[in-house]
């Protein structure tokens, strides 16, 4: 598919054909390739160069340490820490080599329509960092260091140890209205007034926070960063502050904590991307007490992988357990804390490649996208089984934690968009009162365009709200799509636009609309109006009634504004 052309220093190889000039004119980025780079930070860990092969492009110290950031910033999200691929395809050598410098090189300037990003034409990455990466993939893939119980505990720090934490509740914030908003590229969290709209304090913590979670008493807020750095934050304090921290591994992206009766705030658990492997802690503390590798074989063709990274964590409210799910393999373990001393771990076999999900109205089914091959797969937490996998009725669902709604006419429904079209579908949930139609896509709908990666409701609420953050189109990317939710039993129900972008009044930037959130009375909605660190950001908030503008939070700290977390919701599991 792609040209020849000079051959990488130090390599010579029969390269692909070349591609005609209209094929290149498509390598244009879908909103699949819109999707942010995963801001690794296993760059900074000192990664070894690997040795080189006879043939093998050389790479300087200096170089390879190049390359080594772009790959980890740019690439591995999608392509695994190992290049043994996920979402991406795979970039061991025994494959690239087969493609060669010349493919390597205009695959990453031009991209493709299947997501993959034009690095080249959209000028993120310059013509010699592009060559230097096509000779970067010609080498064996650098093995970063692993991360066991010693060095986790080596991490640990009790910053206020329990006996010195107050025995009730010592400030006037209104805590269940609170909304912990990540800021995303500043390493940094804003606890935001739901009332008030005042950023009431500013906590750093890991860089690009991906969520923030709450213990199931609400006192204690838990943040995970992308550099696997947890905060745990004691909201009862005046002001709050974080009383203990640690590190799981190089890089995370889940946690959760223990919701099952009688283990309300006990245990933590947290899930590393690499290495491979979830922690469970100690709920007040983050004493770690117990590291489980995911290094395993995948459910379907049982063979070994290397980095099956764990993806998104949620509490049982039935047994014991945290529900992990494990993204290269397709396996969900439901990880049982009655005695972690004896462990047990009970694998269900689901789909590949697992990413986030949430629970129906009960809480009972468990939900979670399999993005990579289009599928849901739904687990039953009381009965510790698979019910299902499914059909997502789309290209790529990204649900977030989905939304849970009442179908005029298909009654209890669980809904995701998706990112790779406009898709919106909805899945029955009710197997006792509406069992035709149980975890089945009962409906399809068409939203404004591909990119979305969160949609929205509450249980108060008669909308239905879809972001499309990464769509191409910056008018659609800068807007949201609201659903009247009674329209829904209409053949083609049509939804209105709201400009949250315009509304913000920021002139500047992308003005990208992403994740929406309610207050706690679930009457208004918030949505980040998300820049980069060097443009000015916001929080636009609706009302939900009357889906009008209600109020726009702009300040000079809030950089990056992405995922926010009202507390009440979050710990409720309300979405």
């Amino acid at each position: 598919m792609f040209y020849l052309g000079s051959t990488a220093p130090g390599y010579a190889q029969q390269q692909p054909a070349k591609p005609a000039p209209a094929d290149i004119e498509k390598h244009k980025t879908t909103p699949g390739g819109q999707y942010q780079p995963s801001l690794d930070t296993l760059s900074g860990k000192g990664t070894e160069q690997p040795g080189t092969k006879p043939g093998d492009p050389v790479l300087s110290k200096a170089e390879f340490d190049k390359a080594n950031q772009i790959y980890f910033e740019r690439c591995a999200g999608c392509h695994g820490v190992l290049r043994k691929g996920a979402t991406g395809k795979p970039l061991t050598p025994d494959l690239t080599k087969k493609l060669g410098f010349d493919y390597l090189r205009d695959f990453i300037t031009y991209g493709s329509p299947g997501g993959m990003p034009n690095w080249g034409t959209s000028g993120d990455l310059q013509t010699a960092d592009i060559e230097l990466m096509a000779r970067y993939l010609l080498n064996d893939a650098a093995q970063p260091p692993e991360f066991g119980l010693k060095e986790i505990k080596e991490s640990w720090k009790v910053l206020i140890p329990v006996a010195q934490r107050p025995t009730k509740k010592m400030n006037k914030l209104d805590i269940d209205n609170l909304f912990a908003v990540t800021l995303r590229d500043a390493g940094e969290v804003a606890l935001i007034d739901g009332t008030t709209k005042k950023i009431e304090l500013i906590l750093k913590t890991g860089y690009a926070v991906h969520i923030s979670r709450m213990s199931a008493s609400g006192r204690y807020l838990f943040t995970v960063g992308r550099d696997s750095k947890i905060n745990l934050v004691d909201l009862w304090m005046d002001p709050p502050q974080t009383v203990a921290e640690l590190k799981v591994g190089s890089e995370a992206r889940s946690i959760e904590t223990s919701k099952f009766k009688g283990y309300e705030d006990k245990y933590a658990i947290a899930g590393a991307y690499w290495p491979p492997q979830y922690v469970i802690m100690d709920g007040v503390t983050l004493e770690p007490f117990k590291v489980v590798s995911t290094r395993g074989m995948t459910y379907d063709t049982q063979e070994f992988h290397p980095e099956p990274r764990v993806a998104s964590i949620v509490a049982s409210h039935f047994n014991p357990e945290f529900v992990v799910n494990i993204k290269e393999t397709g396996q969900i373990l439901l990880v049982n804390f009655k005695d972690i001393k004896n462990l047990k771990v009970t694998a269900i076999e689901a789909e590949r490649f697992l990413h986030d999900g949430g629970f129906d109205k009960t809480g009972r089914y468990f939900l979670v996208a399999a993005n990579a091959r289009h599928k849901i797969a739904i687990v039953d937490t009381k009965e510790d089984k698979l019910v299902g996998v499914i059909e997502s009725g789309g290209q790529t669902p990204h649900p977030g934690r989905g939304a849970n709604l009442l179908h005029p006419k298909y009654g209890p429904v669980w809904a995701t968009s998706h990112l790779g079209d406009e898709t919106i579908s909805f899945i029955g949930t009710d197997p006792e009162k509406n069992k035709p139609h149980a975890w089945k896509v009962v409906q399809k709908v068409a939203g404004q365009g591909g990119g979305s990666l969160f949609i929205k409701t509450h249980p108060k609420s008669e909308n239905l709200y879809v972001d499309t953050p990464l769509n191409t189109d910056a008018e659609i990317s800068s807007s949201v799509a609201v659903f009247k939710i009674k329209d829904l039993a209409k053949e083609k129900p049509e939804y209105k636009v709201l400009p949250i972008g315009q509304w913000s009044g920021i002139s500047e930037g992308a003005r990208r609309v992403v994740q929406g959130e309610y207050n706690k009375d679930g009457n208004e909605i918030w949505f980040s109006v998300w820049n980069n660190k060097a443009q000015e950001s916001a929080i636009v908030v609706v009302d939900d009634k009357t889906l009008t503008l209600k109020t726009v939070i702009r300040d000079k700290r809030l950089v990056t504004p992405t995922g926010k977390f009202n507390v009440h919701n979050t710990r409720n599991d309300v979405y």
